[in-house]
């Protein structure tokens, strides 16, 4: 039994078969060049490295944001409730790579027994009391014959792998919600500033015209066509602040706050500063940087090593038990010679009686990677077409915003020309409302195209996950569970 155990301990300590497919990471074409990435267009030139490999949110040179982003990086509630789960991801792998190793216990029992004649089937015997105390190990050893051990810690360390990336895609998501919701904010301190402009200036030429009237030049129809001008933009302005306040509260919340307790927010500041360009990098970069691409991969790898967990069972499982101790009757005779016992068994663990379950375990987990390899593959296509069109999209809103400031200072022009003309009296007042409910346009329509640029430069950022904190640090073997 000595040589027996003995050599089925050094197979087990050398095998290096893993029954089951060994993972190998899926290969995804991609194009040398995002197809809408217009400012990088000639694909033979040299490769700069991206824009958002930087803390994105600190190129738009704006302290207040730089700051609400650290503060929701620290204390938001969502990201530690994902930190969590990574923890208890990380602790089921310490708790797998422990199954490679023997189980030992230790357990001792001290009593007191008193036998009854009967015991004793009629053999003369005097009652007498006996004590008894037991101290012994036990250590029972899966021998890994055929890999079902090593396989589940492999689909372990992918899983917890999986989880750090999960943390890092909700931080990308967390950061986006920040800034996207501080742009919309500053944005819309922007429109209502100008709501508030074209208010005064309304009620401005509503006081001109009533001075109008009061000297007999006008009518009652100009100065109530003017003060209903006047009124439709005062009623703007309560939307505008409403807005405000929601924007104030969400940002309070993503910061780990109540909402109403952030200060400094009421204060109108201007959009932040947008980058001149942004360099997306290439298709191949981007994939490698999503944490979502990396946490599909990861499940992917988890799930073909559990085809080899599954597939084990069609094999022995060979374990290995013992036990060292000693038992007396007496307290003094613990520990010696004649007190010691021992024990060692090889026990095997078969299902080939049922080796239908087993294969159908087997399908099922074949099953279940083939649904996770299609998973990460439309993982791959999503985060490609939310670059490219993160990338048109603000493209285009830079080019909107170039057409909308040149029509505000156009109609800005203009309804500065037709007050003076109407002061004049060179045209009436019909032609200077209307230049005014223009210029508002124009101006709104300026202010909210610069909120979309801000938020198309944060949507981008944001589809290409560069830039972002670390991820929780995982055992070193982690970073190369799906590579």
């Amino acid at each position: 039994m000595n040589r027996l155990i003995t050599a089925l301990v050094l197979t087990g300590s050398v095998a290096g078969c893993a029954v089951g497919p060994d993972f190998q990471s899926p290969v995804t074409q991609t194009s040398a060049r995002f197809a809408r990435d217009e400012a990088h267009t000639d694909a033979g030139t040299a490769v700069a490295e991206p824009a958002a490999d930087q803390a994105f949110w600190q190129s738009f040179d704006d302290p207040r944001l730089t700051q609400l982003v650290e503060q929701a990086l620290n204390a938001n509630n969502d990201l530690r409730t994902a930190l969590a789960s990574y923890d208890r991801a990380n602790a089921l792998l310490r708790e797998a790579k422990l199954d490679q190793y023997p189980i030992v216990t230790a357990s001792g029992q001290a009593g007191h027994q008193r036998f009854s004649k009967d015991q004793a089937f009629g053999a003369p015997l005097d009652e007498r009391n006996t004590y008894t105390l037991s101290l012994q190990s036990n250590a029972i050893w899966e021998l890994d014959l055929f890999g079902r051990v090593r396989r589940g810690v492999e689909a372990q360390r992918a899983e917890t792998a999986a989880n750090a990336a999960d943390f890092s895609a909700l931080q990308v998501a967390i950061v986006g919600q920040v800034a996207s919701t501080y742009v919309d904010l500053r944005g819309t301190q922007e429109r209502l500033r100008v709501a508030r402009e074209n208010a005064q200036n309304q009620l401005q030429t509503l006081q001109i015209v009533q001075k109008r009237l009061d000297a007999g030049r006008g009518s009652n129809f100009d100065s109530a066509r003017a003060r209903q001008q006047y009124e439709s933009t005062l009623a703007r302005i309560p939307a505008f602040e409403a807005r405000i306040a929601v924007d104030e509260h969400r940002l309070a919340v993503l910061t780990g706050n109540q909402p109403g307790t952030l200060s400094g927010l009421d204060q109108p500041q201007p959009l932040p500063n947008l980058p001149a360009s942004i360099d997306p990098g290439t298709p191949a970069n981007l994939l490698r940087r999503r944490p979502d691409v990396a946490a599909a991969e990861y499940r992917l790898h988890a799930a073909t090593a559990r085809v080899g967990v599954a597939t084990a069972d069609l094999f022995p499982r060979l374990s290995i038990a013992g036990m060292i101790g000693t038992q007396a009757f007496a307290a003094s005779s613990l520990f010696t010679a004649d007190g010691q016992q021992s024990l060692i068994a090889l026990g095997v663990d078969w299902s080939f009686l049922d080796v239908g379950r087993v294969r159908a375990r087997v399908v099922a987990a074949r099953a279940d990677a083939s649904g996770l390899l299609a998973q990460y593959q439309q993982t791959v296509l999503l985060a490609l077409e939310d670059t490219e069109n993160a990338l048109v999209v603000y493209a285009r809103a830079q080019a909107e915003d170039e057409q909308l400031q040149r029509a505000a200072n156009d109609a800005a022009e203009a309804a500065r020309l037709a007050r003076i003309r109407y002061e004049d009296g060179l045209i009436d007042l019909f032609e200077v409302l209307d230049a005014e409910r223009q210029l508002l346009q124009a101006q709104d329509a300026f202010a909210e195209g610069r909120m979309r640029s801000a938020g198309a430069a944060v949507s981008l950022y944001r589809a290409l996950a560069g830039g972002w904190p670390q991820r929780p640090a995982a055992d070193p073997a982690i970073q190369n569970a799906a590579r």
